[in-house]
């Protein structure tokens, strides 16, 4: 019977695969394959969010600074020095690293609305910061009116296209890289490590555990992988305001929701909330054409109220529960 299901997973899997890799041949209106391509991203930095608020328990609402560090970095890197993206990305991700060091240090000492409140004032305060600057050295960092790519037409070299093709594939792998990451953490002793000082700082202490280090090291990690995120979303479109890219609202709350949505502190829970709010967000701005600004907000507002009281495990929570029922019922 095991060998059975395993059979069945692994035919599962593969039918997933098959599909995914055949999306741009039957999805060909580039508007589309662009929600496809956002409702990916979204559940990559959802995934990534959840290395340290969902495995960790640290409640942060200021990760769109990780996604502006990201994307600022790498785009003033190509505009000023033609630094290839795909390179610039690791430094990208390097510097956000560095600076989760910075603001991880001090703030883990907080705890439970302590700590959310921290990282929203951080956050705020890099926004702040952005629209005020205008150069850097020989660097154009724009200010409040943004900062524009510059384009180069299709080029491999350059992480541009003319087809939304090739952001598709890029962000789908992109996304199973993630899970792949978050899959080994949370079987990992960092895993295992985390999960205590979620449920219980002061007895995971008791027993040995490093509190700040561990903290330190998740979010290192989840900085790390955000910035990529950061940095697809600037090749993808090719402008950045900042209270777009950075805003605690915009971006930070949004990665917060879809983990809560779809389970944090699981593996798939982000996947499967990113993709769905991210497709509540696309059919709120179809039919009302953006007159409502924040509606969709409003909206993954009642979406989370009803899975905390109805739901608290999260979406994947009845995934699951509907695969323990068809295996009793084989049984």
């Amino acid at each position: 019977m095991i060998e059975k299901n395993n059979k069945k997973t692994i035919i599962l899997w593969a039918g997933l695969a098959v599909i995914l890799l055949l999306i741009p041949m039957f999805v060909t209106k580039p508007y589309f394959l662009h929600v496809i391509i956002m409702c990916l991203l979204w559940a990559y930095l959802a995934t990534s969010w959840n290395i340290i608020g969902g495995f960790a328990g640290q409640l942060s609402l200021g990760h769109g600074i990780y996604t502006a560090v990201g994307a600022y970095v790498t785009v003033m890197l190509f505009n000023t020095l033609g630094l290839s993206p795909w390179l610039g990305m690791f430094i990208a991700g390097a510097v956000a690293v560095l600076i989760s060091l910075v603001i991880g240090f001090p703030t883990f000492g907080l705890r439970g609305a302590y700590y959310a409140l921290a990282t929203v004032a951080i956050s705020e305060g890099v926004i702040v910061l952005i629209n005020s600057i205008g150069d850097v050295g020989k660097f154009h960092v724009g200010g409040a009116e943004g900062l524009i790519l510059k384009t180069v037409g299709n080029s491999w070299a350059a992480f541009q296209f003319s087809s939304k093709v090739p952001y598709y594939y890029i962000i789908l792998i992109l996304l199973v890289l993630g899970i792949i990451a978050a899959k080994k953490i949370k079987d990992s002793r960092l895993g295992y490590y985390l999960v205590a000082l979620r449920e219980d700082e002061d007895a995971a202490a008791a027993i040995g555990i490093n509190v700040r280090n561990n903290k330190l090291i998740a979010g290192a990690i989840s900085a790390f992988m955000t910035a990529l995120g950061g940095v697809f979303y600037a090749m993808l479109i090719r402008y950045l305001e900042p209270n777009a890219v950075a805003g605690a609202v915009s971006m930070s709350t949004q990665m917060v929701f879809m983990t809560i949505v779809g389970g944090a502190g699981t593996v798939f829970g982000p996947v499967i909330g990113g993709i769905l709010l991210s497709l509540v967000s696309e059919f709120i701005r179809f039919y009302l054409g953006g007159q409502l600004m924040g509606l969709h907000l409003f909206v993954y507002g009642l979406i989370v109220l009803i899975i905390i009281i109805k739901q608290p495990s999260g979406i994947i929570a009845l995934f699951d529960k509907l695969k323990e029922r068809l295996s009793r019922e084989q049984h």
